[in-house]
């Protein structure tokens, strides 16, 4: 169990990593698809490109940071006084509610989606709920850590 939320949680931040980057930094690939979908909502395709780079980024941080405390649990979950678990829930029901978002704008905000785009959320989707699955079911993760 551990080995798959580290793997899936490392893979979906490495993923999304490319995409934040992209939307930040305004590479000229990520401006466009912005102007394209914020004009049927009516609102500024920068601050929607902007706006969207950050939640990316936040949930790639808290990927990677669930993927980091899986992997080191037992060496420091005395040491930290967080929930492993809901925090770990949290992170995966962000990324998943983000890629929903992400794949609805994709499929009608679009003239023409970009079906590699649409898959990459599938699989997010998909891999979010597959970690939330085994976080509920797992009675290794039911206590909480702390000091």
């Amino acid at each position: 169990m551990k080995f798959v939320l580290f793997t899936t949680n490392l893979l979906m931040s490495a993923v999304l990593s490319r995409f934040a980057i992209s939307k930040l930094a305004g590479w000229e690939i990520s401006v466009n698809a912005f102007i394209e979908m914020a004009q049927p909502l009516g609102i500024n395709p920068t601050f929607f490109r902007l706006f969207t780079g950050f939640v990316i980024l936040s949930i790639v941080i808290a990927y990677l940071s669930t993927a980091i405390y899986s992997l080191f649990e037992s060496k420091i979950g005395s040491e930290v006084k967080i929930n492993f678990k809901k925090f770990a829930n949290y992170s995966n029901l962000m990324g998943l509610l983000t890629m929903i978002g992400a794949l609805l704008a994709e499929l009608f905000l679009r003239v023409q989606p970009k079906w590699p785009l649409v898959y990459i959320a599938i699989a997010v989707i998909i891999l979010s709920i597959i970690n939330m699955i085994i976080l509920k079911t797992s009675t290794k993760y039911n206590v909480q850590c702390s000091k």
